[in-house]
């Protein structure tokens, strides 16, 4: 009878380390990425700019407009290129 008491303890032991090591792995994966909230949500808005205005170019008659369109996205590239 004293070898099943063993058993359990020893599998009680293995347990707690099991749950320990869950405990840290949690901890972990919890570790803030360090994301600046600010500088995503500027990077989404030049992405949905520069959408629109591809969507506006592609329906835009030639003519100034489209050169006004086509030097906006430049700008807006080059914006982007510099968050990322």
């Amino acid at each position: 009878m004293g070898d099943a008491g063993e058993g359990l303890v020893d599998a009680e032991d293995r347990f707690q380390e099991y749950l320990a090591e869950r405990e840290q792995e949690r901890r972990r994966d919890r570790t803030p990425v360090s994301i600046d909230p600010e500088r995503e949500r500027m990077k989404k808005s030049l992405e949905l700019a520069c959408t629109d205005l591809k969507r506006q170019e592609a329906s835009a008659p030639q003519g100034p407009r489209r050169e006004q369109i086509g030097k906006a996205l430049v700008d807006l590239e080059r914006r982007l290129t510099e968050l990322r």
